[in-house]
């Protein structure tokens, strides 16, 4: 049974990612889904300094090293002004000391969602061209647009984007 470590980019306590992290991980047949919460992997904001002084912080290594033990990751960015949540930036700031390819050539669904008509599109643009440099391997993206709209009781309720998340899942073989 494959291994999927799904989470939103953000630190809020009813993060909407985190929510179609969870949504779009239990889509994938005769997996194990582990959840994670930034919340878990509070921080000071990194700098040389801290690390030259403290060494890494073990919360990013518990971070990295659960990305290393997953088959597959669904990640649903939070978009903050225009781009990664801080928490999100400072957990992979930190991760990315340990190494530079913070996903380590894992396979990854990548989501945004946001309240907006633009589901958080210009994080999803930003991360689908970045994050293959951090090592990881893309097996497709999908943004869900004016999510209180869309998402409703666990579910995504407008029947062409949950047919088109269907559809992106489907072709992802695990």
């Amino acid at each position: 049974m494959k291994k999927i470590l799904a989470f939103g980019g953000s630190s809020s306590r009813n993060s909407i990612n985190k929510q179609l992290a969870v949504y779009a991980a239990n889509l994938f047949k005769n997996t194990s889904i582990e959840v994670l919460d930034l919340n878990d992997y509070d921080m000071p904001v990194f700098s040389v300094d801290r690390e030259k002084e403290n060494g890494i912080h073990p919360l990013a290594q518990d971070f990295y090293d659960k990305m290393g033990r997953a088959d597959f990751i669904v990640l649903s960015l939070a978009e903050h002004n225009g781009a990664y949540s801080a928490a999100f930036k400072n957990i992979l700031d930190w991760a990315s000391r340990i190494n530079a390819k913070t996903f380590q050539q894992k396979p990854m669904l990548l989501l945004t969602t946001s309240p907006g008509a633009r589901g958080g599109s210009s994080v999803l643009d930003i991360a689908s061209k970045r994050f293959p440099f951090q090592g990881a391997d893309l097996k497709g993206s999908f943004s869900l647009p004016s999510f209180h709209d869309n998402f409703k009781d666990g579910k995504i309720v407008n029947s062409e984007l949950e047919q088109a998340l269907k559809e992106i899942v489907s072709n992802i073989n695990l």
